[in-house]
């Protein structure tokens, strides 16, 4: 008797169908917002002037520059030996690789604008450094920090300034006193930072015990196109102090003596706090922290890690500054700015695509390919990525919901976007490589078609 039954399901294939549907409406997302606004006439007002490239806040500059070849080269290295050295390498070797690789993508894209690409930022009149070099007493900058930052203050803060607390302008001062306040010199410390963002998630991953699926993601975290916005950013540092917050507090969650436990958590805490005090969005990564301590199954840090927070939130309050009195005066400062110009009706999706831009499209196939591993939440590989990523989901919807991420989310949202990126280490191997591809290819063409301010 012949056997007529139909063969076995595959057990990925209704997956495998919703990770076509998420690529497909993530590229739809963005093209969308892109096409949008010049067809129908939308002033969106991404930018102050009418050269906008909205959903982004840069505008068209296509291009090429010194960078052009070693990105390339970098990016088509990391697809064709990306995932076959992060699985067979030591542990060691791949933190250094990924360290060195991410370093050698920033900057060969950052200097895909020449020169000017290093320094724009730092240079620019709104940015941190401009104020630190004129910083001569810490004690009373804190102590006016907020009267300066409505637009009626005769001396306001410039808009990067006023816009976020003191503790990023500080690490600029810090940069300043010990001599590396020029250009040049800060641009290369923040990128040399910036370049430390994968080792930091990688080491979070295998504290809480995973290591084939950490070594998936490498490649994806470390040719993200993110570089795009990190290179030379101060954002950067929001992400890359957030991202090694949340390592040490990986390491309390797992330490088996209360001495390291009661350590690593005071870091994380430091850590995070400074957060805290560097932009007032990232209260937001306390998600991720409960998502950390979740997958660790310990809770025990957490009192320890957010009494050193506090007591960092605390400091600056009794040294002039309060971040709960600061935030309504800030609030009031970015309605009365460009923000009230920015329509929600496109922004509340037009950041999403903005994102999509900076996390790269494979992100919209990682989040639906998550949404159907839901079953495989326990397993000790997949478990931590579908906690850590869902995290940084609601994280972002909150952040876009509270309307005060209106645009310029592409490098506001960077201390999420490593987390998302983790979704893509879950896609199957026929998605990996070719998803890599597209990650590199839509970092090159950001960086080489827009102007991207950062």
């Amino acid at each position: 008797m012949t056997d007529t039954a139909a063969p076995p399901r595959p057990a990925l294939a209704g997956t495998d169908r919703r990770t076509v549907v998420g690529l497909t409406v993530a590229v739809g997302l963005v093209v969308l917002a892109f096409v949008l606004p010049p067809l129908a006439g939308w002033d969106v007002a991404s930018r102050v002037d009418d050269r906008a490239a909205a959903p982004t806040h840069g505008f068209w500059d296509p291009k090429v520059g010194w960078g052009t070849v070693p990105a390339v080269a970098v990016g088509l290295l990391a697809v064709w030996r990306g995932e076959a050295w992060a699985l067979g390498w030591s542990w060691r070797r791949l933190l250094l690789a990924s360290y060195v690789g991410s370093l050698a993508w920033l900057l060969a894209l950052a200097l895909v604008d020449g020169a000017d690409g290093l320094t724009r930022a730092m240079a620019h009149r709104s940015e941190y450094l401009h104020t630190a070099r004129q910083v001569d007493d810490v004690d009373l900058l804190l102590r006016t920090y907020v009267e300066r930052i409505p637009y009626a203050h005769p001396d306001n803060w410039p808009v990067h300034v006023a816009g976020h607390p003191p503790g990023a302008v500080l690490v600029f001062v810090a940069l300043v006193s010990v001599g590396l306040g020029g250009a040049v010199a800060t641009a290369l410390v923040v990128t040399a930072v910036a370049a430390s963002l994968p080792a930091a998630v990688l080491v979070t991953l295998r504290l809480l015990g995973v290591d084939r699926h950490a070594r998936l993601a490498a490649p994806f975290l470390v040719v993200s196109p993110a570089a795009v916005f990190l290179a030379v950013s101060a954002d950067a540092l929001f992400a890359t102090f957030a991202a090694w917050g949340l390592a040490s507090l990986a390491a309390a969650a797992v330490a088996v003596r209360r001495s390291r436990m009661v350590a690593w958590a005071v870091l994380a805490g430091l850590l995070l706090g400074w957060c805290v005090m560097s932009s007032y969005g990232l209260p937001l990564l306390g998600v991720l922290a409960v998502a950390v301590l979740a997958v660790g199954r310990s809770w025990w840090p957490l009192p320890v890690a957010a009494t050193s927070a506090l007591a960092l939130v605390l400091g600056f309050a009794a040294a002039g500054f309060a971040w709960w009195e600061a935030y309504p005066v800030l609030v009031d400062r970015y309605w009365d700015g460009i923000a009230s110009e920015r329509p929600a009706a496109y922004w509340m999706w037009g950041n999403l695509a903005a994102l999509l831009l900076c996390a790269g499209p494979l992100l919209g196939a990682g989040l639906a390919h998550a949404s159907g591993r839901a079953a495989d939440r326990r397993d000790p590989e997949v478990g931590p990525l579908l906690w850590l990523a869902g995290a940084a989901v609601v994280a972002v919807v909150v952040a876009d919901l509270s309307r005060m991420s209106k645009a310029e989310v592409e490098r506001i949202w960077l201390p999420f976007v490593p987390w998302l990126t983790l979704t893509m280490a879950l896609l199957p191997s026929g998605w990996r490589r070719q998803g890599l591809l597209l990650q590199v290819v839509t970092a090159l063409a950001v960086q080489h078609l827009l102007y991207t301010t950062w």
